[in-house]
């Protein structure tokens, strides 16, 4: 018996040693070296072992213990502090993915945590005339080309006219724009009549001088709900034309006779702090300084790859990205160059990448990630993503929005829906600084999907936006979750038709619940700030428990829709009318019952009451300027004869200082 006993503890203390039951640990230095074996911290006395030198080279270096030992165990790679430059987009493929049951695990310094940066830093500027300058070979040679430029971690704006005097900020005055004076006809190719150029506009000729720059520069023209960025092809200087290189997606003027646009990526413009520009065919970048920047410090990066990370499997064949985490790492600097032809969506920022994307992934996260200083949008899980979520992390400072999820056409498998994703407990705030018509998160043709716990802010057009099929036809897009998100600041004064939650198409199962939504202020020119917008074709949403006010145009808008229920939030204080109804249709609209509207204005109801095609009844509705609220042109005691708010009161809900 005693050396059977001597025997097992034997066996088990080998067992101890054996590498079949034992974690993966791996290290990722600044000092590292991708030929070293990355199981030390640091690097021996000698040098000739210590930790790798980059992601891409634990990947690697797993992918060779996995096929040498065939391991089944957790993986940790711990990522040392400091910078890490890349020049193309980290990849994981399924070969890639962690064992069943098991996860790799990507865990940064949190005292001192690593960057991926897609970008590179300027150094040699000489000092012209209170600019800074210095001479770019790559770019002169065509072989670096950019359209962004940070300095001392701040986005610098590209040398505009006229000048803004906050390019990012909210209400910006009729002074930092110049108007359009009226449109171009030409022949529609699909009607074979006049209509609205897309492709040009008429300006006014003592906007625009005879600039040598013109050819490297964007027009930015807004268009009710999405910006169009063009390139000048030629100029009619004779009859004040400008036309482009291609077409913006709506037609020029199509919203108003005098549109808002400015002109960025010109030398002429290049006049006031904070500005630069990229000469290419010389290759010379200039920057005005910041008051306090130093030429001799300052950290000036520009970026040289549009997407830093990419999980890439193929879930058209099964082949998926599994169980791989990142943790504690921050991913900066991108680019997302404007094409030739220019960049026009139809909403949402549509056509424009991400810095880190997800194909065919599934139950892979990022947590308390910092994502930030980005071209293009923040992350996007893409076709065949499930069971995936971003938690605890903050995206900002970006060129297009936060999130996204899910395509823009249904999967054609089960294998290559998206669905499942957590967005939880992240702060997505300063998007749309070049493609203002991006938003917060945005689901597309996605399902079963959880967004909450988050604060989004200073987007241009919308919060959240949730489906993507308009009218009636079928949608795979249901049962999402939008829930106790703070929702504020939204639109910015800038652009229109937006809301703080933006719903599309038939969504049963969806329910918006328990959000705090304000300020979601659309442009005064036009039409659209709503908090929660139930637009083309929205149906069986349920929305509930939220908190919204300080609104443009309305608490609360149903462009048109089927079987919505609205039921126990609160509305106050819209600008303007507080519930909006535009369309009459032969099924019920919704049900709005049991919500406290509170306001100021002497308009309850605005747009089109007409039918009897909705159920309204148990609200209660108070206007504290002491006037008797209209609804819908008719007094309390007429609407109520028509069979609508039979149970419901006008009278003081009794907030205490509500306007706080």
């Amino acid at each position: 018996m005693v050396y059977f006993r001597t025997f097992l503890f034997l066996l088990l203390c080998l067992g101890c040693l054996l590498p079949a039951g034992a974690d993966i640990t791996l290290y990722v230095s600044t000092q590292g070296n991708d030929a070293w074996s990355g199981t030390l911290a640091e690097a021996n006395v000698d040098g000739t072992d210590g930790p790798l030198a980059t992601i891409t080279g634990a990947r690697d270096r797993i992918r060779v213990i996995r096929k040498e030992e065939a391991l089944a165990t957790d993986t940790k790679v711990h990522v040392a502090g400091g910078v890490y430059p890349i020049t193309e987009p980290i990849r994981f493929y399924p070969e890639d993915s962690a064992p069943e049951d098991h996860r790799i695990e990507f865990i940064g310094d949190e005292n001192n945590r690593p960057i991926i940066s897609g970008g590179k830093r300027i150094t040699g500027f000489v000092e012209e005339d209170g600019r800074w300058v210095v001479t770019l070979p790559e770019v002169a040679s065509g072989a670096w080309d950019f359209s962004n430029l940070w300095v001392n971690g701040e986005r610098a704006q590209p040398a505009r006219t006229p000048n803004a005097k906050n390019p990012w900020g909210d209400y910006p005055p009729d002074s930092d724009f110049f108007r359009t004076a009226g449109p171009v006809m030409a022949e529609n190719a699909e009607t074979g009549k006049k209509d609205k150029s897309s492709t040009a506009f008429k300006f006014h000729k003592e906007d625009l001088g005879d600039w040598d720059s013109l050819e490297d520069a964007i027009v930015v023209t807004f268009h009710s709900w999405a910006t169009s960025l063009a390139r000048i092809e030629d100029i009619d200087r004779k009859n004040g034309i400008l036309n482009f290189t291609g077409p913006a997606r709506w037609q020029y003027t199509r919203w108003q006779p005098n549109q808002r646009y400015y002109i960025e990526h010109l030398y002429e413009g290049l006049d006031q702090p904070g500005e630069w520009y990229l000469n290419k065919k010389a290759g010379q970048l200039y920057y005005i300084p910041r008051a306090g920047e130093s030429i001799e410090d300052a950290e000036v990066i520009a970026p040289v790859t549009e997407q830093l990370l990419v999980l890439e499997g193929k879930p058209e064949e099964g082949k998926f990205v599994e169980g791989i985490n990142f943790s504690g790492i921050d991913f900066q600097h991108t680019e997302y160059p404007i094409a030739p032809e220019g960049h026009s969506d139809a909403q949402a920022a549509f056509k424009v990448s991400a810095a880190i994307e997800m194909v065919g992934a599934r139950n892979c996260t990022i947590w308390n990630a910092h994502i930030g200083h980005l071209a293009n949008h923040g992350v996007w899980f893409r076709r065949g993503s499930q069971r995936n979520g971003i938690y605890e992390s903050e995206i900002t400072d970006l060129g297009a929005g936060g999130v996204r999820i899910g395509e823009g056409s249904s999967p054609k498998s089960k294998n290559e829906a998206t669905e499942c994703i957590n967005i939880l407990n992240n702060y997505i705030h300063e998007g749309g600084r070049t493609f203002r018509s991006a938003v917060g998160v945005w689901i597309g043709r996605s399902s079963e999907n959880l967004i909450k716990y988050n604060e989004i802010c200073d987007f241009r057009y919308t919060g959240v936006s949730v489906g993507w099929s308009w009218g009636y036809a079928e949608s795979s897009a249901n049962h999402n979750r939008i829930q106790r998100n703070y929702i504020h600041h939204i639109g910015l004064g800038q652009l229109n038709d937006m809301g703080g939650i933006y719903c599309l198409g038939i969504s049963p199962g969806t329910v918006l619940r328990n959000n705090v939504i304000h300020d979601v202020i659309s442009h005064p020119e036009l039409y659209g700030g709503w908090g929660l917008y139930t637009d083309e074709g929205s149906t069986d949403i349920l929305l509930e428990n939220n908190l919204v006010y300080n609104t443009t145009t309305g608490g609360f808008h149903q462009h048109y829709g089927k079987d919505n229920i609205i039921r126990n939030n609160i509305f106050a204080y819209s600008h303007g009318p507080q519930i909006i109804r535009t369309r009459a249709e032969e099924h019920n609209s919704f049900t709005f019952e049991q919500n406290i509207v509170y306001f100021n204005t002497g308009q309850a109801l605005g747009s089109n009451w007409k039918g009897e095609n909705f159920k309204i009844n148990k609200n209660i509705w108070w206007d504290t300027s002491g006037e008797a609220p209209q609804f819908s042109g008719q007094t309390f005691s007429e609407w109520q004869a028509r069979g609508n708010d039979v149970d419901s009161i006008v009278a003081d809900p009794g907030f205490i200082n509500a306007e706080k």
